[in-house]
């Protein structure tokens, strides 16, 4: 199994992304992940490195669909695949109905009949042909500058057993994103292998998102499973996904909210080896890669911070 890490910061000038990727290039992670860039567009800061001589895989995941159509999502994908010289994972997902109502005036009438067309679309034009399609919500008839073809698999963000069912028949990678080892067990993977069709010819890799950091004498572990997943478990897809795995909270954040989402092994907090003791149940799962969010520590202690625990989890990797 290998361990990548996600971006802990919300970069507003690319530098600040330098010594989180040379932990990939120099430190033993194996991707630098990034969600949906909120100031600086996560495409251009992987580009940007490139350019000044860090070239580094690359992941995305998710992208958020409302923002882009699918061709300026194969033409990002596919820049950054020959930007870097490195496979990259373009994942995609349709985020909250709130940010799809924000982008585009209403939500998707239908979440998998949105991330199918545009899956498909996507793939269509990555693999070089001609995407002549006409979907009840994404429709195409285009074709990318013809080049070769660029390294690049895709991927689509997973909470819930349809969509992993969907990533099981479209998806080079399914996304996770606060999943336990034993939810991914009971509920995502079964469906991800159970899926009827499987269009590319391997099938779908995982990759888990898990939210981590090391314990320490100024640390506060309540506080910072809030700065790392508090702002997610306020939305009811990720509340309901929390309710199938046994763990029912709030999304206030509270006491119970955060004894819950411990027990449940959503947030992981200990020393390097208490964590890595715990990822063992990933591992143990086939997942292809977990990636280390440490976005509370940097958010309370600091960069230098997050890049240290990073640091710290990746040379006790075993």
């Amino acid at each position: 199994m290998r361990h990548s890490i996600l971006l802990p910061v919300n970069a507003t000038r690319p530098e600040q992304v330098i010594p989180f990727a040379n932990l990939v290039k120099w430190g033993g992670a194996a991707r630098l992940w990034q969600g949906q860039g909120l100031v600086l567009e996560s495409h251009q800061i992987v580009n940007w490195l490139a350019g000044a001589g860090i070239r580094v895989p690359a992941g995305f995941g998710v992208s958020l669909m409302p923002y882009r159509s699918p061709y300026n999502a194969a033409v990002e994908a596919r820049s950054v695949a020959l930007a870097t010289g490195h496979e990259v994972v373009a994942g995609y997902g349709p985020g909250s109905l709130a940010a799809q109502t924000c982008a585009m005036g209403r939500p998707y009438p239908s979440q998998l009949t949105a991330c199918r067309e545009y899956l498909t679309i996507v793939r269509d034009l990555l693999d070089g042909g001609i995407s002549d399609r006409e979907g009840e919500i994404f429709s195409a008839k285009a074709q990318l500058m013809p080049f070769h073809k660029p390294e690049v698999s895709l991927g689509l963000g997973v909470l819930r057993e349809r969509m992993a069912r969907l990533a099981g028949e479209l998806a080079d990678v399914a996304i996770t994103w606060m999943a336990s080892a034993a939810y991914l067990e009971e509920f995502l993977i079964p469906a991800l292998r159970g899926a009827k069709e499987r269009r590319p010819e391997e099938p779908a890799k995982v990759t888990a998102y898990v939210p981590v950091a090391l314990a320490g004498p100024d640390r506060d572990m309540a506080e910072l499973l809030r700065s790392t997943v508090g702002g997610h478990i306020r939305f009811p897809h990720y509340q309901a996904a929390l309710r199938r795995a046994g763990i029912r909270i709030t999304g206030d954040g509270g006491a119970d909210d955060v004894r819950a989402l411990v027990d449940g092994g959503i947030f992981l907090y200990g020393t390097a080896e208490e964590i890595h003791r715990k990822l063992d149940a990933y591992r143990a799962l086939g997942v292809d890669e977990v990636v280390l969010n440490v976005t509370g520590v940097a958010a309370l202690h600091g960069p230098r911070a997050a890049a240290s625990d990073l640091y710290e989890l990746l040379k006790a990797a075993p």
